[in-house]
């Protein structure tokens, strides 16, 4: 009886080791042959229509063409991003998730008092997609037809021009603060919940400017719907070189937005590196860089760990600014 016992128990031992062992490389299995048979989802921190969305779906459609997937958008708007960004940074960090991040991961630590997510502990670089001008437009009743116009009518209505942008701190923003500290003017900043629900105010006329995202500004300002004065950058974009800079007027003016991939900064390495792969690959590919150039953006890509100096440095240069203005999001 005592032999049959320690044979059993032999035998339990080693059916449970055989269980560990198996448990042990399911994940490795289950990285390996990702992402087929799972629902991938990107999350855009901001509304349908503005230039995040539009960059975001483009690099995602060729994603999903190279993994044979289909990617659900998922716009989860507010809070200037902050929104999208905690749905990400509380997903299950099984590689299903990718965020489309802007700005907001750099600024956003300055501008509220609390986030519920860490801009730099939950995620993980995985590429930029883009660096994207923003583009002066005003509306067309405004009777100003240059940056240098525009400047002297504003000093001439101090407290009257009213500027609209997709959040507090977005670089749509921070745009319309720089213009007003570098230039000595003061305007009224109207935040929205998305450059595309401002640019309907302002080709209405109930807004008067906006730094907007050349992505989001340029089809309107092509239409006649507005008009457009000049682009945010240092130099004029080989993109769109018709369009003067605001510096050739404003000496040292040059902002720009700019969109990357993060995940969840737990997910496993190999499917973090096999998402930056294809992600390089797809802002590599001459379509997409058809598409995002059609749109004013300028494609970049790039490794991981150039997206993550890139963050830093955005995190240095915005948070000073941001401090020295006391700007404070709502």
């Amino acid at each position: 009886m005592t032999f049959m016992t320690t044979n059993m128990d032999r035998r339990a031992l080693l059916l449970a080791a055989a269980a560990l062992a198996a448990g042990a490389s399911a994940p490795a299995f289950a990285e390996e042959g990702w992402p087929k048979g799972r629902q991938l989802r990107l999350v855009v921190p901001f509304p349908p229509g503005g230039a995040t969305d539009v960059v975001g779906r483009i690099v995602a459609d060729k994603l999903g063409q190279i993994w044979g997937q289909t990617i659900v958008v998922e716009n989860r708007a507010g809070a200037g991003g902050n929104i999208g960004n905690e749905v990400v940074a509380k997903a299950e960090p099984n590689g299903d998730t990718l965020l489309v991040g802007t700005v907001g991961m750099a600024t956003n630590q300055f501008l509220y008092p609390k986030l519920n997510y860490d801009p730099v502990g939950d995620f993980a670089p995985i590429s930029l997609l883009a660096m994207v001008p923003n583009l002066l437009v005003v509306s067309k009743g405004l009777p100003v037809n240059s940056v240098q116009e525009l400047i002297a009518y504003a000093k001439a209505n101090p407290g009257k021009l009213n500027y609209g942008s997709s959040g507090v701190g977005t670089s749509i923003h921070l745009s319309g603060e720089l213009f007003q500290r570098m230039t000595g003017t003061k305007m009224v900043h109207v935040p929205y919940r998305g450059s595309a629900q401002a640019t309907q105010d302002l080709i209405a006329g109930r807004l008067d400017l906006m730094f907007d995202n050349i992505s989001q500004a340029l089809p309107h300002a092509k239409a006649g719907s507005t008009k457009a004065l000049a682009i945010t950058t240092g130099k004029r974009s080989p993109v769109t070189p018709e369009y003067e800079t605001v510096s050739a007027t404003v000496p040292g003016f040059d902002v720009s937005s700019w969109f990357a991939f993060f995940m969840h900064r737990k997910t496993p390495p190999a499917i973090l590196d096999k998402v930056a792969a294809a992600t390089r690959a797809a802002v590599a590919d001459p379509g997409v860089q058809e598409r995002l150039k059609a749109t004013g953006a300028i494609p970049v890509g790039g490794a991981p760990e150039e997206l993550e100096a890139f963050m830093a440095s955005e995190v240095k240069t915005w948070g000073a600014v941001i401090k020295e203005a006391n700007i404070k999001a709502d």
